[in-house]
């Protein structure tokens, strides 16, 4: 887990959505004192949390951008696509040991998934034991300058 210092909490009063698109200078601001108080960061993370799949991340808050979406709101969510599903570097769908008690298979899943995003990268995860972290971490990884991946950042 991160210390408490490294992480900041941004509040819009309204929609989470709101810090990231119409004004994302909120999280920039807190980004920015962010790098003030822990100097020499490598690598910081934005999360916007909820589940607006219409929802569009500002570009010029981020240098990468992961969607992820849980199995546990249904099988059909890859095939409505919006610009988290068809555009993110890369798109995981977590939680897929739920896909036999929400009624989700995650075959057709995995077909929407290919057709919304054809070569994008996407992968399965469940975190509870380890499956497809993997995956994600060699993703990471291979989009980190070397001398920052190579210090086990």
């Amino acid at each position: 887990a991160l210390p408490p210092a490294r992480i900041r909490g941004v509040e819009t009063g309204g929609c989470p959505h709101t810090a990231i698109r119409e004004d994302c200078s909120i999280n920039l601001v807190a980004v920015e004192e962010l790098e003030r108080s822990e100097p020499g960061l490598d690598l910081v993370l934005v999360e916007s949390g909820g589940d607006n799949l219409a929802a569009s991340f500002s570009p010029e808050l981020v240098d990468l951008c992961i969607y992820v979406i849980d199995v546990a709101a249904g099988d059909k969510i890859p095939r409505k696509g919006g610009p988290g599903i068809t555009r993110s570097d890369l798109l995981v769908i977590n939680k897929i040991d739920l896909a036999p008690h929400v009624g989700a298979s995650l075959a057709v899943m995995e077909a929407d998934t290919r057709r919304m995003r054809d070569e994008r990268p996407w992968c399965f995860t469940n975190l509870r034991t380890g499956q497809g972290v993997q995956v994600v971490e060699d993703f990471l990884l291979g989009q980190l300058p070397p001398q920052v991946a190579r210090s086990g950042v």
